[in-house]
């Protein structure tokens, strides 16, 4: 059997399939919330627990974090994931760890056009790929070629410097660093960013607010959620603001990472906020705020761009390159 992961901050999503099976059809599915285990091993044991066969041969498994000699420290869970460890574990199975954006990436030749929403159709030539994506973090990645093989370059783009473009952004980085001692683009581009993004316009008393819903922000469990819903529906004039401010920002990093890898074979957006507030990107601010970097706007003009809606994306990724000959897929 082939054992496929997307660990997250918040879920660990784990997939079996028998050898032959297509990415998109496990044998068994199991969606686990992350804090729930102390260890990525412990979520395995229970999830194959369940599992009629656990005979595993190749396990590969996308983990949030920076993954080298086959290890990682997660970015968002108290957790030392070890190949080594995992593979005793699985008896033996051969095991790979990635970031969980690279097996994105990969799970993006396993999508239907349904699953993803068009943000502009640009002009498709071969070159560079880009995968960005909000979340409990920020990920992203790149996918070059190779000849006629298609290579996943790893990042943690997230924490490097956010930049900002105008004076609200200019106090907004001001007040992050005097919050953090820095401001990096994670820190906006997140979900705690677009909480934070919040509390920074409730500081410096910019738009309004609906009687009750600073109390209720402070004791929203997910208040990225609370601020988005609020937003969207239009109860609430700070929530929208910062909304705005939010998409503006992801447009400009969108913008800025396309430019680094000249992603003539798409942007692809990932990451579990953008699917909730889809209709947001269709908004002129999230591609405006992407082209508008001269003098490359042209260039911009003509990436396509589009929005990742399938959730298991990174799983079927990472069980596309477990079920791939030598788990390395063109």
């Amino acid at each position: 059997m082939i054992l496929a992961g997307d660990i997250g901050g918040t879920k660990t999503e784990l997939a079996l399939y028998a050898p032959g099976s297509s990415d998109r059809t496990p044998a068994l599915e199991r969606q686990l919330a992350s804090h729930d285990f102390a260890s990525l091993e412990a979520a395995v044991v229970e999830f194959l627990s369940v599992a009629p066969d656990r005979r595993v041969s190749r396990a590969v498994f996308g983990i949030a974090g920076v993954v080298r000699g086959n290890r990682c420290e997660t970015t968002n869970l108290p957790w030392h994931v070890d190949g080594v460890t995992l593979s005793n574990l699985l008896e033996g199975a051969r095991v790979t760890l990635m970031n969980d954006l690279a097996t994105t990436a990969a799970g993006i030749d396993v999508l239907d056009p349904a699953d993803l929403d068009v943000l502009q159709v640009g002009v498709l030539a071969r070159g560079a790929r880009a995968v960005l994506a909000a979340g409990t973090g920020l990920g992203m990645v790149a996918v070059v070629r190779d000849g006629d093989r298609r290579v996943i370059v790893a990042s943690e783009g997230g924490h490097a410097d956010f930049a900002p473009r105008n004076a609200t952004e200019d106090e907004l980085c001001a007040w992050l660093r005097t919050r953090y001692g820095r401001a990096s683009v994670e820190h906006v581009l997140s979900g705690h960013g677009l909480a934070d993004i919040y509390r920074f316009l409730s500081d410096t008393h910019r738009e309004e607010e609906p009687a009750g819903f600073g109390a209720r922000f402070e004791a929203a469990p997910d208040p990225a959620a609370l601020v988005s819903a609020a937003a969207l529906d239009g109860s609430c004039e700070r929530a929208r603001a910062a909304l705005e401010i939010f998409i503006g920002a992801y447009g400009s990093e969108a913008g800025n990472l396309a430019l680094r890898v000249i992603a003539t074979e798409g942007l692809y957006i990932g990451g579990g906020i953008a699917p909730r507030v889809r209709a947001a990107f269709h908004t002129p601010r999230f591609m405006a705020a992407m082209r508008k970097k001269p003098p490359m706007s042209d260039l911009l003009s003509i990436i396509p761009v589009s929005l990742i809606l399938e959730p298991r994306t990174s799983l079927w990724g990472a069980a596309h390159l477990a079920l791939a000959p030598e788990g390395n897929p063109s």
